[in-house]
């Protein structure tokens, strides 16, 4: 950061480093930001994590710059059996709507997002899992994120509950025909994104192992289609990769200047 001071009049310039921090809200140990650790490290960032699964509590928003939401097997509304649902929605939503700073939600941090908004959020008639696309909108092309990626874009999904509506103030971003809500932003700077950017080689190994998952995965694949989701997968990593960093420019650049 350059700061532009004043001496006996004449004009100095003064260097300021400053260590951009990320709070990340986790649902599951296996859903983290996979391969933004390593683009967050590079950009010199660090990061704090509260897993919610495991009865962590969120810190104070101050001294935090961008907050992320990743994935996890439970839903928005089971509020009844997870009570710490509704102190992440209540935090969310404070720093979306009043304090205004940078989100990034991924597949149910997607959900959070437009559930702590007061947007409706719900099962799908039949789970989107394995490789897809997705379209960008017609308002995508003025917005600074995503039209900066190239369309189609090739993605990862693994859900059974989507996003029924958008957001008061929301701008709809992106759709296919299984989900038509696949990515929005709120306001200026709070992404929400059906699908998942943060791609490692470990994901479907590791994601196919939580029983929540593997059940979905077989429901919608079936034995010999999920041998192929993950040979798929694992060939396509250079060009999810290429994506991840893609988005991550695009998108920290936007929001984060």
């Amino acid at each position: 950061m350059a700061l532009e001071l004043f001496h006996d009049g004449l004009p100095f310039t003064v260097f300021r480093y400053y260590t951009m921090r990320v709070l990340v809200f986790q649902h599951i140990d296996v859903e983290h930001p996979g391969s933004f650790r390593e683009l967050m490290a590079a950009d010199g960032m660090a990061w704090d994590t509260v897993e919610w699964d495991e009865g962590g509590v969120a810190p104070a928003p101050d001294g935090y710059d961008l907050l992320m939401a990743m994935g996890g097997p439970m839903d928005v509304w089971e509020d009844d059996k997870l009570p710490w649902l509704t102190a992440e929605k209540a935090f969310i939503r404070h720093w979306v709507r009043e304090l205004e700073k940078p989100f990034l939600g991924l597949c149910l941090g997607h959900q959070l997002l437009a559930a702590a908004l007061g947007a409706k959020v719900g099962p799908m008639a039949k789970p989107e899992v394995g490789l897809t696309t997705v379209a960008p909108t017609a308002a995508a092309a003025a917005d600074p994120v995503m039209r900066a990626l190239a369309a189609p874009i090739r993605c990862l999904q693994w859900h059974g509950s989507e996003v029924k509506e958008i957001p008061a103030g929301g701008v709809h971003l992106a759709a296919n025909a299984a989900c038509p809500i696949q990515a929005m932003r709120v306001g200026k700077a709070a992404y929400g994104f059906q699908y998942h950017v943060e791609v490692t080689p470990a994901t479907v190994p590791e994601w196919s192992a939580v029983p929540a998952y593997a059940a979905s995965l077989a429901a919608t694949l079936g034995a010999d289609g999920a041998r192929a989701f993950a040979a798929d997968t694992e060939a396509a990593l250079p060009d999810l990769t290429a994506g991840a960093r893609a988005f991550w420019r695009a998108f920290t650049q936007a929001v984060l200047g």
